[in-house]
């Protein structure tokens, strides 16, 4: 008899519950459940609605018993850098506000007022940005002081839904790495930094690792959704997640995790905190077994996520890339640019881009496409190069995982641009790696060589030439 696994995996405009086992060598995964996700203004704020996400956590959990398929464990997996406060009686302190709020602002020369940017960098790795979790902290100590003083425990989204599941508090690894905290030397909190900052020392839990079984749901859990079963860590990170699926074993290997944000990178077994790295805006980002995601972090298919959504989605993404692939309008934009991180009109924001810098001012829809793939896949262009020139090394293939590998064009464009190999899929990248660190938390499978094997066996990959 099958044994199920189930993987939840949280992204920034929806969610949704997989079930998964093996079959003659080879992961079949089930969607359960699917739910949709967002911000939305509560305060003032840009916030996440915590309590509905549990909720619909819980819905999906219950259907794995109406369909009797029982998973043996389960994991969460999240966006990174948002977090939840808990006061004495572990209930939610405050809003759980967003990355895209603009709290952060001016944050930054509040912490260099205590660290410089470069020993920052030095200290941690982590790549500057207005949303992570050391400017978030910063923003609630300046403004809302009494939230910081009267909290006991920190923890990453993911790592909250874990604890409202089995009653256990820690923070998962590659989630904790994002927040700018921990130190890539020790692999724990660096609390010499987080004390200068004037942030609280003792609330932040111990680190966890991937794969880390955290024990059985609680009795009241068990009861809402029909069964028991374990509560296990995957890489909380859904990039973390990702990129363990990405479905190579050669040591050189370079991947795009293709979402909502496009993380391009590779993997390394050591960090590069040097001034050359933080100059070209890399991070090293914590990834399974100690690994480091050293990438870069790219707009991605927010861009274009957002024109569709602005066209009251008359288009499909796959409209959206056909009707691209027709135009010829050569205007590029920098799709790193603030203007395009949380703006009112996508439209606008594209099309005063390239007012402003003197290019054609794109029109229709599918030249507003155009431009903001082409832009992508010239982004990547320029990573790759970096990227080669940091490592000293030459990559032959990227591999492109996520629900990028599903964009036909930008796949083309990028191997037109980059001159390499494009290997697409799975498109499921992070629910697979979800999945696959609690397999291998049960030996279902021995180690991480044979997993990204049978990912690569049981997923199709598309093959794109320069």
């Amino acid at each position: 008899m099958a044994e199920y696994y189930l993987g939840i995996d949280i992204g920034a405009s929806s969610g949704r519950h997989m079930l998964a086992h093996l079959e003659e060598g080879k992961m079949i995964l089930e969607e359960v459940h699917r739910f949709p996700n967002g911000m939305a203004k509560k305060d003032g704020e840009l916030c996440w609605d915590t309590e509905a996400l549990f909720r619909e956590i819980k819905e999906g959990m219950r259907k794995c018993a109406e369909l009797g398929k029982i998973p043996v464990s389960v994991g969460i997996d999240t966006w990174a850098v948002d977090f939840v406060l808990l006061d004495e009686e572990d209930k939610v302190i405050g809003n759980t506000v967003g990355y895209r709020d603009s709290r952060t602002q001016g944050m930054d020369e509040k912490v260099y007022e205590t660290i410089s940017l470069k020993d920052l960098y030095s200290k941690t790795g982590i790549q500057k940005q207005m949303f992570n979790s050391i400017y978030q902290l910063m923003a609630i100590k300046e403004k809302k002081p009494e939230e910081l003083a009267g909290a006991k425990t920190f923890l990453m989204i993911p790592d909250y839904f874990h604890f409202l599941l089995c009653g256990k508090k820690c923070v998962e690894y590659t989630n904790a790495t994002t927040t700018q905290l921990v130190s890539p030397e020790t692999k724990t909190w660096d609390m010499g930094l987080i004390h200068s900052l004037g942030y609280p020392t003792e609330m932040f839990p111990m680190i966890r690792m991937a794969g880390t079984v955290l024990g059985d749901v609680t009795e009241e859990i068990a009861k809402e959704i029909g069964y028991s079963c374990k509560v296990v860590l995957p890489a909380t990170h859904d990039t973390g997640s990702a990129v363990l699926a990405v479905p190579s074993n050669a040591p050189q290997t370079m991947y795009i995790s293709s979402g909502t944000w496009s993380l391009m990178g590779v993997e390394r077994m050591d960090a590069d905190c040097s001034d050359k790295s933080m100059e070209c805006n890399f991070t090293n980002e914590g990834g399974y077994d100690y690994r480091f995601r050293y990438l870069k972090n790219i707009m991605g298919l927010w861009m274009i996520q957002s024109l569709k959504k602005e066209i009251n989605d008359i288009h499909s993404f796959a409209e959206l890339c056909d009707m691209a692939s027709k135009e010829r309008i050569s205007s590029i934009v920098d799709c790193n640019d603030d203007v395009f991180m949380a703006p009112e009109s996508m439209i606008g924001a594209v099309k005063d881009y390239c007012r402003e810098s003197g290019q054609q001012v794109p029109e229709t829809i599918g030249e507003l496409a155009a431009v903001i793939y082409n832009s992508l896949a010239v982004c990547y262009k320029n990573t790759v190069k970096e990227i080669e020139a940091m490592t000293g090394v030459t990559y032959d293939c990227i591999h492109v995982v996520g629900g990028g590998a599903n964009a036909q064009y930008l796949n083309e464009l990028t191997a037109r641009e980059t001159g390499k190999t494009v290997c697409a899929g799975p498109t499921e990248a992070t629910v697979i790696g979800n999945l696959t660190v609690q397999m291998l938390s049960t030996g279902e499978m021995k180690d991480l060589t044979q997993a990204r094997k049978m990912i690569f066996d049981s997923f199709d990959v598309k093959t794109y030439t320069a």
